[in-house]
């Protein structure tokens, strides 16, 4: 069973959610966050990406997460940001497109981490998971949510989506530029709230669909402020949504590499074709998210497309009939054959080299950072099936770093944990 908790949340005081929600701290750069800032100085990117205002300071330097506290704190007292007044749980829902997706905002407890009932699938990088734990340490808040999926055999969905009526207001409204509605609703009824966790405990496992880093952060500062003397329970907790598997949509995640290492551009070519038929593909949309295979039968195939020299090319491999569900993902023989072996990039996790591109931009963003020459050559991922994902986080595999992006993304600011 898994434990999930209530909890007096900092939100935004009413009308202001539109100003003070943020786009996830990682999925902005700080000059683009500077950018957001200097155009609403509510954003609350002022937390989550403080290192933005002071860029004088280097980024990890004590004082920017000092920062962070300090703008958090001035949310507080100007009264932009409030506290609920009793311990609650939250409807997040978000409408994309077609799609309308609805998760349980709650807490998570980190001894479920540690023993292996929330479930994780991909390698961490060392860098980001220290930047959050000093991040959330400072600051006394987990204002970032941890995606987690759980497998709906309860209908645990049907009871959740059903505490708001279709003619419910919304706690906090939120609509993004491209057009997806964020909304919150605020769960404080006893016996709605006693029935949530009812349901949960015969829930055996969450999984991380999206907050690999934040999660093992938030476990490193419990692990870290362990008190033999008691101290609050707050901080054995943390932030996290939770959704049914089958109701999530997920993404390949790009890779781009700065340059092709020891290899000439013919003979990287000659490493290829060695473990990959080669082809080029031709024209590509580049408003799509993926590129979809020209090979028949692509469950099959390992497939990965590659932008190289102002040209797409389509990379197929057949997956062995007795590969193991590590092996017989795109991502394990990219970063075997192609990153290792002929790049040499061996550490997916701290490679310099080696950067990503979340699978919900356009694949015109790949050609466009290798055109302008900030990198030698792009890989497009296809998506990995969720099904997939749990049963290697079942099986405890680990996938390579950024192997998987999910949707609905969410905003930071709309809900805020915090702990003392």
């Amino acid at each position: 069973m898994v434990r999930v908790y209530r909890f007096a949340a900092v939100r935004p005081k009413r009308g202001a959610a539109p100003a003070i929600a943020a786009v996830p701290y990682d999925v902005v750069t700080a000059d683009e966050a500077r950018e957001i800032i200097a155009k609403n100085p509510w954003s609350f990117l002022l937390v989550s990406r403080s290192d933005a205002q002071v860029p004088e300071i280097p980024p990890h330097d004590t004082r920017v997460y000092d920062r962070a506290r300090e703008n958090f704190l001035a949310m507080l007292r100007d009264g932009s940001m409030r506290r609920d007044d009793e311990p609650s749980m939250y409807i997040y829902r978000v409408r994309q497109d077609t799609e309308t997706f609805v998760g349980l905002c709650c807490c998570v407890d980190v001894a479920d981490y540690r023993a292996n009932r929330i479930r994780r699938h991909e390698q961490t990088r060392y860098e980001k998971e220290e930047d959050r734990t000093r991040h959330i340490g400072i600051t006394r808040t987990h204002n970032g949510p941890v995606v987690l999926l759980y497998r709906d055999t309860c209908r645990i969905f049907d009871f959740i989506e059903s505490l708001v009526p279709a003619n419910a207001v919304p706690d906090a409204e939120v609509k993004t530029e491209t057009g997806v509605l964020h909304q919150i609703f605020r769960i404080s009824d006893p016996k709605a709230l006693e029935r949530i966790s009812s349901l949960f405990t015969q829930v055996p496992n969450l999984y991380i669909a999206d907050g690999h880093h934040r999660a093992k952060s938030a476990v490193n500062v419990a692990d870290r402020n362990r008190n033999p003397h008691g101290s609050s329970e707050e901080i054995n907790r943390f932030l996290a949504v939770l959704f049914s598997h089958n109701r999530v949509r997920i993404h390949g995640y790009s890779r781009l590499v700065t340059d092709l290492g020891t290899c000439t551009e013919d003979s990287f070519f000659h490493h290829l074709k060695k473990y990959f038929d080669v082809q080029p593909y031709g024209e590509v949309d580049g408003s799509g998210f993926n590129i979809p295979p020209k090979l028949k039968n692509p469950s099959q195939y390992h497939v990965v497309h590659m932008y190289l020299d102002a040209r797409w090319y389509e990379c197929t491999r057949p997956v062995e009939p007795q590969a193991s569900l590590l092996d017989s993902l795109d991502v394990t023989i990219l970063q075997k054959y192609v990153l290792e072996e002929a790049l040499g990039i061996t550490d997916p996790r701290r490679d310099a080299r080696l950067q990503y591109l979340g699978g919900a931009r356009p694949i015109a963003d790949l050609a466009r950072l290798v055109d302008g020459g900030a990198y030698a050559v792009a890989f497009a991922m296809q998506p990995i099936r969720v099904g997939t994902v749990l049963a290697i986080a079942d099986a405890k595999g680990v996938m390579p770093p950024k192997s998987t992006w999910f949707e609905p993304k969410l905003l930071s600011g709309l809900v805020v944990h915090t702990f003392e």
